[in-house]
C-alpha cells in the first residue's frame, strides 16, 4: 500500500522568539529593545502573524495526509521523502534555505507577513493553501523550474544552493587560490581576494544583484530559469604573485568555475547558511556551475 503524501512544513523561531529566548521574559526583552529605541508591541505582532499564518496552513491539511514541522536550525538533520510536498511559512530566503535539501518535492511559498517581504519566492497567502496542497501533488497548478548552483570538490564533497554560492577564507579573511573558467581559452590566474561569489538568477534579487550593480551592470542578469550564473571576484588584490584580470564573468551551462585552494582553508557555503559549508584543503580543486537538478516552486 502506497503511503498517503506528507506536508513538510517549514517556519524559522521569530524575532520575537529568540528575544524572549536571550533574555527570559517578555518583559524583559521588552526592557532591552527599549533602551535601543525599539518597541516589543511591533516585534510581537509580526511573531503572532506567522503564528497565525502556520496554524491557517496546518489546518488547510487534507485530513488524510501526513503532515511534519521542521525548523530552520534542524534542516540539515532533516530527511525529505519523494512523496513530500514542502510548504514554507515566512520569508523569501527560507525558500532558498530548503532548495538544497530538496530532489524535486514541489515547494509552496507561503508569505507570513505581506508587504514586509518581496514575495519573489513566497508568492501566495495562508489562505490559498487549501486549494494550493492538491494541486501541488497532481500536477495541475503551474510550476516554475529555478536554476541551482552547485560546488563539487575533487573529494566528491557536494554543495547546492538557490540564490549563490560563497567561496572564500574562515572568518572572511584573505583567501588564496587559483581561478579558472574551463571555457577556450583555459586562463588561469592566482589570486588573493575577500572570496568569491557564484549566483543564479534568482540570487539576482540579492547579493548578486549588489554586487552586479557595484560593478556597472555587467554582465546582465540571468533569469530565475537561465541556465547561466554570474560570479564576481571580490576585493581582488594585486601583488607580483596575484593578478586581478579574472574577477568577473558568465558561467553558462555545461561549462564551470574551477578553484584550486592555494591557503591551510577555505570554506564553500550557500545562500547564507555558513554552519553547513562544505570545506577545502590546500591543493583541493572545486568546480562550480549550473545545477542539473531545479527548485520545483509552484507559481
Amino acid at each position: 500500500m502506497s503511503l498517503a503524501p506528507r506536508v513538510v512544513l517549514v517556519h524559522r523561531i521569530t524575532e520575537y522568539e529568540e528575544l524572549v529566548a536571550r533574555h527570559g521574559t517578555h518583559g524583559q526583552a521588552a526592557f532591552f529593545l527599549s533602551s535601543r529605541g525599539r518597541d516589543i508591541g511591533e516585534v510581537a505582532e509580526r511573531h503572532h502573524r506567522t503564528r497565525r499564518a502556520l496554524a491557517e496552513v496546518t489546518s488547510a491539511v487534507p485530513l488524510t495526509w501526513r503532515q511534519n514541522r521542521v525548523e530552520r536550525s534542524d534542516l540539515d538533520r532533516f530527511l525529505f521523502t519523494p512523496e513530500d510536498v514542502v510548504v514554507v511559512v515566512g520569508q523569501d530566503g527560507l525558500v532558498a534555505n530548503v532548495a538544497k535539501y530538496l530532489a524535486g518535492q514541489p515547494v509552496v511559498g507561503i508569505d507570513a507577513d505581506p508587504g514586509r517581504n518581496p514575495g519573489v519566492l513566497v508568492r501566495h497567502r495562508p489562505r490559498d493553501a487549501a486549494a494550493l496542497l492538491p494541486a501541488a501533488l497532481e500536477g495541475s497548478t503551474g510550476v516554475e523550474e529555478l536554476t541551482m548552483v552547485e560546488a563539487v570538490a575533487d573529494d566528491t564533497q557536494r554543495l547546492v544552493a538557490l540564490n549563490e554560492i560563497y567561496l572564500g577564507a574562515p572568518g572572511h579573511q584573505t583567501a588564496r587560490y587559483r581561478l579558472c573558467l574551463d571555457d577556450d581559452r583555459g586562463v588561469v590566474e592566482a589570486q588573493a581576494s575577500s572570496g568569491v561569489l557564484v549566483g543564479t538568477g534568482t540570487g539576482a534579487t540579492g547579493w548578486i544583484r549588489s554586487v552586479w550593480q557595484e560593478r556597472g551592470g555587467a554582465p546582465p542578469l540571468p533569469g530565475p530559469t537561465e541556465d547561466r550564473l554570474l560570479w564576481f571576484v571580490r576585493e581582488a588584490w594585486p601583488s607580483p604573485a596575484t593578478g586581478t584580470s579574472l574577477v568577473a564573468g558568465e558561467v553558462p551551462a555545461p561549462t564551470s568555475l574551477r578553484l584550486t585552494v592555494e591557503s591551510e582553508r577555505l570554506v564553500a557555503f550557500g545562500d547564507g547558511m555558513e554552519q553547513d559549508a562544505v570545506e577545502l584543503t590546500w591543493g583541493q580543486t572545486v568546480r562550480v556551475g549550473v545545477c542539473a537538478e531545479r527548485l520545483r516552486l509552484v507559481g
